[in-house]
């Protein structure tokens, strides 16, 4: 045992003990530690911005071969609609198969609309298609790092990674310090990463003190059903693809173990980023493959938010008696499939985006958002492990797609066999 608390591992596990029995049996000193939560966040929110300009800056001109980096990009859009549009029949699926709205009878008019409003109406404002492209594109590069941006971060590093790329020498030499700055961001979130167990305890004390374990019961057929879907889809499809590359999934989860114990915690990937990368070049997928895939992953491939959207859509419905046709069902997830792109980038996302779903279709009552409020963050860590996993694979099988992986190396590193690459 001391050894384990010697991990940050063992650490992040005693502290959501902590944090949960805190919430329980002392909950106005749980909601005064919220600001231990808040605070790790917006450490590993400062460097985020500049930690994914530099990966993807470093990818592409690192690369070498710019038609390499080229069909990365096409596989990895190709892969990410393929396997989010899967994930979002999941949760139709499952949502519509044990109903875990149905029976509760809520009258649409009495629901409360101004908890809602605010998300509704960040919603209404990039609900479109032509709002969500043009806001892709920044005001100023200032003006996207400042508000942490990912998406119009991306667009504004792919054309500058690839004009270092034909620069040349002069390229290489800017590049080079790109790669020493992203080093020198790597070695400082391995600082703020080891207070992830004071994290993990504010983050976990103030949400069961705040919501309470009631609130878990109210909801309770909700959150099994989506952990349910997660779940389908991690250990089914996810696992699927990787016995194609003749990997198993259980031991690529058990090789992520630390860092998804601080995703449980914080119920936040980006607190992982880097780990995670080192994780994927240590099985052997080389740096311009994991830098190109998971930062575009983050934004496009978000499989767990895609089960979420469609379950939480459908389990409104039922809660508030909204009949929902053939067509409404074939609109939730075309605007589904729409509004889960980029969805990384929007604070409150989960909530923002539902809302924009919901707004598509005049049968749903935007108000019924408010029926999720209370169990949002306990299902945001589904979201956040169901991502990270999701990309993880797309990582593997891209490179496998590449010929960028020694599958029998990376079969060993799996299984404790042999040690990861040196970084």
């Amino acid at each position: 045992m001391p050894n384990i608390l010697r991990t940050i591992y063992g650490q992040v596990l005693v502290m959501l003990v902590a944090g949960v029995a805190l919430g329980v049996w002392a909950p106005d000193v749980a909601i005064a530690l919220k600001p231990l939560g808040d605070g790790f966040i917006k450490l590993i929110r400062m460097i985020i911005a500049p930690l994914v300009f530099s990966v993807i800056v470093t990818g592409i001109a690192g690369a070498g071969d710019l038609r390499k980096v080229g069909r990365i990009g096409g596989k990895c859009l190709i892969y990410f609609e393929c396997v989010t549009t899967l994930a979002l029949f999941i949760g139709l699926g499952l949502a519509l198969g044990i109903r875990p709205g149905a029976g509760l009878n809520i009258d649409p008019a009495t629901l409360d609309p101004t908890a809602a409003a605010g998300f509704a109406a960040t919603a209404h404002r990039s609900a479109s298609i032509t709002g969500f492209l043009l806001n892709l594109i920044p005001e100023t590069v200032v003006d996207a790092f400042a508000r942490g941006d990912i998406l119009q971060i991306m667009v504004f590093a792919i054309p500058f990674g690839f004009a270092l790329a034909l620069l040349g020498e002069k390229g290489r030499r800017f590049c080079d310090a790109i790669d020493t700055l992203l080093h020198a961001l790597f070695r400082m979130m391995g600082f703020i990463v080891r207070l992830a167990p004071l994290g993990v305890l504010g983050a976990t004390a103030f949400t069961i003190g705040r919501y309470g374990l009631a609130s878990l019961a109210g909801l309770g057929l909700l959150l099994v059903v989506f952990y349910l879907s997660c779940a389908v889809f991690v250990l089914v499809v996810l696992g699927a693809i990787l016995r194609l590359a003749g990997l198993n999934v259980l031991a690529m989860i058990r090789y992520l173990k630390d860092e998804l114990l601080i995703v449980v915690g914080t119920a936040s990937s980006d607190a992982v980023l880097p780990q995670v990368m080192g994780k994927l070049e240590g099985l052997g997928i080389s740096k311009a493959t994991v830098g190109i895939v998971i930062p575009t992953g983050y934004s496009f491939n978000l499989d767990g938010f895609s089960i979420y959207l469609t379950l939480a859509t459908v389990f409104i419905a039922q809660a508030t008696n909204t009949a929902l046709s053939a067509a409404d069902l074939a609109t939730i997830l075309f605007v589904s499939l729409l509004t889960s792109k980029g969805a990384h980038g929007v604070p409150g996302s989960a909530l923002v985006i539902l809302a924009a779903t919901l707004q598509a279709d005049p049968a749903l009552p935007v108000a019924g958002l408010g029926l999720v409020l209370s169990v949002d963050w306990f299902m945001g860590i589904g979201r956040a492990l169901t991502n990270l996993v999701g990309n993880c694979v797309a990582t593997v099988m891209i490179a496998v797609w590449e010929g960028d992986l020694d599958r029998a190396r990376a079969r060993a590193v799996l299984a404790g066999a042999a040690a990861p690459l040196p970084i």
